[in-house]
Formats: C-alpha cells, structure tokens, sequence
C-alpha cells in the first residue's frame, strides 16, 4: 500500500471516528432533526479531525500529521 493511499485511509478512519462519536453521542440531546444533526456533525468533524498528508523531502517520503490542538506537525 502507497503513503498516499495510507494517509487517504487515516483521513478517512479519523473523520469516521470522530462524525459517529459526534452524531449518535453527543449531538442526540440538542438537535430532534435528524438532518440537522447530521450536518452539524459534519462541520464540527471536518474542523476538528486531524489531517493527514504525505511529505515529500531530501530525506524520502513521510507520512505527516496536522491537527488543531497540536502546534507542529508530527510525522508518523
């Protein structure tokens, strides 16, 4: 498997995660709409979930990490 199809499949697996704890958890005692709920949850993931890239360098080809609450960008 290439990096890059690692790092779509870690973007993938963290935003998964991350919508489902916040749709059927937390979201279910504010919104009755279902809809409502969703997209809520969508934007709230897509601003929170970390974002994973493939770094290119001298060195090789990396697999990097960026998040909100981290300040650097940490290499896997």
């Amino acid at each position: 498997m290439s990096l890059k199809n690692k790092a779509l499949l870690y973007n993938f697996l963290s935003f998964a995660i991350l919508f489902i704890v916040l749709r059927f958890f937390i979201l279910d005692y504010l919104y009755e709409s279902t809809v409502v709920k969703s997209i809520v949850s969508a934007l709230v993931t897509m601003i929170f979930a970390p974002k994973f890239a493939v770094l290119k360098n001298k060195e090789g080809t990396r697999i990097v990490m960026k998040w909100l609450f981290s300040k650097s960008i940490k290499k896997l």
